[in-house]
């Protein structure tokens, strides 16, 4: 199974959409709430120029955000990035 890795806050609904579809698919997660810890937010712009979340990775693989990661399942190329 795939290292999964979502960078997320307590007040984000496409953060929460992006770890429902994980979950709904039995997929493990570590999830990184950047929500009161500038440091871990400063690592997330480091890694991604972004300061948005959610922030998905799939084997330190950058995947984008909420709409990323659905567009990957519509075009059925999610499922093997998760068996990678």
């Amino acid at each position: 199974m795939a290292d999964v890795v979502v960078y997320t806050t307590q007040v984000c609904p496409y953060c929460v959409r992006a770890k429902q579809l994980l979950q709904r698919k039995g997929v493990p997660y570590r999830e990184i709430d950047v929500s009161f810890d500038a440091e871990e937010r400063m690592a997330l712009v480091r890694r991604t120029g972004q300061r948005t979340v959610p922030q998905i990775f799939i084997n330190d693989q950058p995947i984008g955000g909420c709409d990323d990661l659905y567009a990957l399942e519509r075009a059925g190329q999610l499922d093997p990035l998760l068996s990678a």
